[in-house]
């Protein structure tokens, strides 16, 4: 389910081997009863698994066949050997000898395979499957549908592509799965549903899953029917239906959205081959990157600010030439500071970029779609500013990245941090519960500040992999509060589109769905009966944080936006990121977003990384089901070998989806993906129903039972090995697999474990005073470990109404006040003066600190520090902590300073009177920032 491509490869070889042994055998003597016993078991399942993927094809199949029943043990390892081949390098794409089952096609040999795979100068067509479904009684007539196919070849069409034909509706969900060669469907009337094969899993998922697009089906109904799922399961394929008769009605039904064309019976095949190549081309096209290619290639005359434009500076040089050789003409070629001649603008786009952004749009689910070329930093502080205005009140999850909270400061929005649960043991958190988001907003309602509440904001996936079920925490919210704005920050989550397991838990994905389910009749008649239950909603009722709550479908707003790094698990250079919109007050917000997006994105972009988010999208929409898979599949790989091994699991395991969700969130009891019973199917329906999952290809090995810290392991996995990583808990690294890792990377990965493991065993094994020791740090590191401090309030000073049972606080005027040195001091952490400015709640925070790790901020600017959050910070044994210098000690708000800002009535006090919602300084005259010579 997750690759079956990395399946089909490792059976191939496996069956390769054992002809191998088969004919080695026979050519001394008479072949083993075992090895012919495997032989055949090892091929039954590949004869079925090939019935939906075009190569080897029926006549490869069929020699191979025919040489075992023959006893002709030599071909059939031959031709064995050679599908295995083809199969692991993709030569079939490129060879037509691949595909022929003669001596001529044996003769090509490896060399011929691998020149095939490397030789990227003889850039052949691109080659994909099509998917025919049609329940065509012969084998013959099957034949001849595919050779029809074949005779429409023309020597301009772009790409070449072969057909795979199945009976069933069952059938085709299952080559949809298991086949990642297919761009394209083409359904015909009158076909089956069931299945000539046992699937017992995926009859039960589609009862469950699918059960709209499914349930009570005529069949009739079938093409339009498995449209839909097909689009639930891979919307990037492109769907046609060729239909015998009403064609009329079915193009003017509403379930036909999914089905880019109709056609009547084959009246005209070529039209139909047509529109296969022009409905992948659509997606093949990348309108920048084309542009600039040809740009590149024209004669041009510079006379703009950039000089290595066109690269004559660097060629011309005498001591800079090897910068040139290094990177290569094209890069210098393809340089301009110029928007003319069909370069465009990044700020205000009207061709290619403007094009290449509504394609990203359809690829990705969403509304809008911008490219951002300053890292997801850089769009998050967009984002943020586009929505919230001075004042408002942002509920955010406190370990978010730096930058969301350093947007609030710039837009003047008010924090309202929401605490994750805490993964103590780890020294890292996991992801913010719904009941505390839901308890949140009830509190503000009941405080009449619901109306301040503009946005949600969260991580998703985290650092670590949690991830949220993005569905039910904005239909709750939405009951709550209808018209809030949802910002997702998905940085580490780019590929969720292209994964059926992420999609239905991404910002994008649970718009569509919510859209889907608040128009239907079905849930009309949900919510009529929630709304006999509760006629409105009582934020005093503590049984609202226990049930689900319903939003009224008529007043509802679906306002999310998504933030990704593209470059974090796509293939697009560094700090290329999309920002998602999809927002039913877009007409309201564009303005705002617009200069927002001004305000902060350069003038200057680099050309390359426009280009490189184009052709990243591109390679998602044709290739990304199958990338993003295998990445899933090495992770899962990774976890078994690691886990199961007697000595590396000694000393090192990568957490399962147990420890990293505590069981309460976890109601379907799903605990590892290597647990015994557990299928594809088990995931799916854990992933549907629990309130957090863990994304498997965020691998947390845990290594401080080897005595590592994940500082120094970090360090030592780079230096030794060439190993890189980003991030390290106390006892902890954190592994990504992505669409670039290959199975040798992880092979590399544990034999380095396993070489470690074993130099551990020995050095433990001689010496009892270092194994005294040893014990004594493995101790330290996973069991004496530091609580984990929760953000405590923000000063009285810096609070509306400290009074109130709210907690939001204004950041921006403590922030700014740090920029005169007069009103801050500096306290050593080891100090008494630091404890008993603790005690008396004058210890606040000037600045944001942030420790890697854990990468988040234990304090932000105007946050009263507590005595655990001194604790914490005396325990940390890291190197980089971000605002604070050791040698000064911490950065404080002049404690005489705060003395005239406190106001314990909540009315207007030093924090700044508001007026038409913005917090202004005292001395301020009306300016939003207090001038740095005030006096406070």
């Amino acid at each position: 389910m997750f690759s079956a491509g990395e399946a089909r490869c490792d059976r191939w070889q496996e069956l390769a081997h054992a002809a191998q042994t088969l004919a080695a055998q026979s050519s001394s003597g008479s072949p083993s009863k075992e090895t012919l016993t495997e032989v055949e078991a090892l091929l039954e399942p590949l004869g079925v698994l090939e019935t939906f993927h075009a190569y080897p094809g029926e006549a490869m199949m069929s020699a191979l066949k025919e040489a075992l029943a023959r006893s002709d043990y030599s071909s059939f390892w031959r031709i064995t050997s050679r599908i295995a081949k083809a199969i692991i390098t993709g030569s079939y794409r490129r060879s037509a000898n691949a595909w022929k089952p003669g001596e001529e096609g044996e003769k090509e040999g490896t060399d011929r395979l691998l020149k095939d795979y490397f030789d990227t100068a003889d850039l052949t067509k691109p080659y994909f499957e099509v998917l025919l479904v049609s329940d065509d009684p012969s084998p013959e007539q099957v034949r001849q549908g595919r050779n029809e196919l074949r005779q429409l070849r023309r020597p301009e069409d772009p790409f070449v592509y072969e057909a795979v034909t199945v009976p069933s509706f069952e059938e085709a969900v299952l080559a949809v799965v298991m086949n990642a060669d297919l761009q394209a469907v083409v359904i015909k009337d009158n076909f089956r549903f069931k299945s000539q094969f046992d699937a017992p899993l995926l009859r039960t998922y589609l009862e469950q899953h699918m059960s709209q697009e499914c349930g009570s089906l005529e069949p009739k109904d079938y093409g339009v029917a498995l449209a839909r799922v097909i689009g639930r399961i891979r919307p990037e394929l492109d769907v046609y239906l060729i239909v015998d008769s009403a064609v009329e009605k079915v193009a003017s039904h509403l379930d036909s959205k999914n089905i880019r064309r109709i056609f009547y019976g084959l009246e005209d095949l070529m039209e139909t081959h047509l529109a296969l190549m022009e409905g992948v081309n659509q997606r093949y096209d990348t309108p920048y990157f084309n542009n600039l290619k040809n740009y590149a290639r024209r004669p041009i005359g510079t006379f703009h600010a950039l000089p290595v434009a066109r690269g004559k500076s660097v060629f011309n040089s005498h001591w800079i030439r090897d910068f040139g050789h290094f990177y290569g003409a094209n890069i210098f070629m393809a340089e301009s500071s110029a928007t003319t001649g069909g370069l465009d603008s990044l700020l205000e786009p009207t061709g290619h970029i403007k094009v290449a952004q509504e394609k990203a749009a359809r690829a990705f689910g969403c509304q809008q779609l911008f490219f951002g070329t300053n890292g997801t930093s850089t769009s998050n502080k967009i984002a943020v500013q586009a929505i919230v205005r001075p004042g408002d009140i942002v509920l955010v999850d406190r370990n978010c990245h730096k930058s969301h909270h350093y947007g609030l400061v710039i837009c003047g929005g008010q924090p309202l941090y929401v605490e994750a649960y805490p993964l103590t043991e780890y020294s890292m958190y996991g992801a913010v519960p719904l009941r505390t988001i839901k308890k949140a907003l009830l509190e503000l309602k009941a405080e009449g500040k619901l109306n301040r509440a503009r946005m949600l904001l969260l991580t998703n996936c985290t650092f670590d992999g949690h991830v949220y079920n993005v569905q039910r925490v904005m239909e709750e919210v939405l009951a709550i509060k209808p018209d809030i704005v949802f910002l997702w920050d998905e940085a580490w989550y780019a590929y969720n589109r292209f994964s059926q397991f992420h999609r239905m838990r991404s910002a994008m994905g649970a718009c569509e769905a919510l859209r889907e389910r608040y128009a239907s009749d079905a849930y009309r008649a949900e919510y009529a009966e929630f709304k006999k239950k509760h006629p409105k909603i009582d934020p005093s009722s503590p049984k609202l944080l226990d049930t689900h709550l319903l939003p009224d479908p008529d007043a509802v707003k679906i306002r999310v936006y998504a933030t990704t790094s593209t470059h974090k698990s796509l293939s697009c250079f560094r700090q290329g990121s999309y920002i998602m919109v999809n927002d039913d007050c877009w007409e309201s917000t564009e303005a705002p977003f617009k200069e927002a997006f001004f305000a902060h994105t350069s003038t200057s972009p680099n050309l390359q990384l426009i280009a490189s988010l184009d052709v990243a999208r591109r390679q998602a929409e044709l290739e990304g089901y199958e990338l993003v898979g295998r990445s899933i599949e090495l992770s899962l790989i990774l976890r078994r070998e690691v886990n199961n091994h007697p000595l590396i699991s000694k000393y090192f395991s990568i957490a399962t989806n147990a420890q990293m969700v505590p069981a309460e969130y976890r109601a379907s009891g799903f605990e590892d993906f290597h647990s015994d019973g557990v299928t594809w199917k088990t995931i799916y329906d854990a992933w549907t129903t629990d309130e957090f999952v863990l994304d498997p290809t965020r691998i947390t090995l845990l290594c401080g039972s080897a005595g590592f810290d994940g500082t120094s392991f970090k360090g030592l996995l780079a230096s030794k090995f060439d190993i890189q990583l980003n991030k390290t808990s106390r006892n902890s690294i954190l592994l990504q697999t992505n669409i670039n890792n290959t199975r040798s990377d992880i092979a590399y990965l544990i034999k380095v474990l396993a070489d470690i493991s074993r130099e551990l065993e020995r050095k433990l094994g001689r010496d009892p005073e270092e194994k005294a020791a040893f014990d004594a740090r493995v101790k330290s590191l996973i069991t004496d470990v530091p609580d984990l401090p929760n953000f405590s309030r923000f000063h009285d000073a810096f609070r509306e109404n400290p009074l109130g049972k709210t907690n939001e606080g204004d950041m921006r005027t403590p922030f700014f006040l740090a920029y005169d040195a007069e009103n801050c001091t500096h306290v050593k952490l080891h100090s008494k003066e630091i404890d008993e400015l603790v005690k008396s709640g004058q210890a606040v925070s000037a600045k944001f600190v942030i420790p890697y790790p854990p990468g988040f901020p234990i304090m932000v600017p105007g946050q009263v520090i507590t005595k655990e959050t001194i604790e914490f910070m005396r325990k940390l044994d890291v190197k980089e902590i971000h605002g604070y210098q050791a040698a000064l000690g911490l950065e404080l708000i002049d404690p005489e300073r705060l003395g005239a800002r406190r106001n314990p009535t909540g009315k207007k006090n030093g924090a700044g009177a508001r007026r038409n919602g913005v917090a202004r300084s005292p001395r301020s005259n009306g300016r939003t920032s207090p001038s740095r010579k005030a006096k406070v």
